[in-house]
């Protein structure tokens, strides 16, 4: 990915799975870069709802953060976002915690967790652009796990 390039959701799910498979040794080799791109993937992800939604996402930054300023941003007006508040923050602390210590034994640990937790926000932003009224609750994907059990159901009879 070049500098300005954003990434679609499918392209943050398909980028998380594989840090998420990487060796332990790849993944302690590039910890700082990879700590950048999680946190780069989070902004991407709201950036896709933002822009879906008619926003200009915002430059500013929250607590040193833009994901965070993003954050405050698409939940202003639509509280079912504030589901994923501590979702954000922790793409943040998992950033954080690599940044800071990048050659510990247990920052490949760190970049895996960072990456699952990027992964869960793509798929709540992913699933409430499909369903507007899921997030209620930060994984609620109630609505779309119905949707999918009643068509199987369909098919089945």
């Amino acid at each position: 990915m070049t500098q300005g390039q954003r990434r679609s959701i499918d392209e943050v799910t398909d980028r998380t799975d594989q840090i998420i498979g990487a060796t332990t040794d790849a993944l302690a080799a590039s910890a700082p870069a990879l700590a950048d791109e999680l946190l780069a993937m989070g902004e991407d992800v709201l950036v896709a709802w933002l822009e879906a939604k008619g926003q200009v996402p915002t430059a500013e930054l929250s607590e040193g953060f833009r994901l965070l300023a993003m954050h405050r941003q698409a939940a202003r007006g639509n509280p079912t976002f504030n589901a994923c508040r501590e979702t954000c923050r922790e793409v943040v602390f998992h950033h954080n915690l690599i940044r800071l210590a990048p050659q510990d034994a247990q920052t490949p640990r760190h970049i895996r967790l960072g990456a699952m937790v990027v992964r869960h926000l793509a798929l709540f932003v992913g699933g409430k652009l499909q369903a507007d009224g899921l997030g209620d609750f930060c994984c609620s994907s109630r609505p779309i796990r119905q949707g999918e059990a009643t068509d199987l159901k369909t098919e089945a009879i």
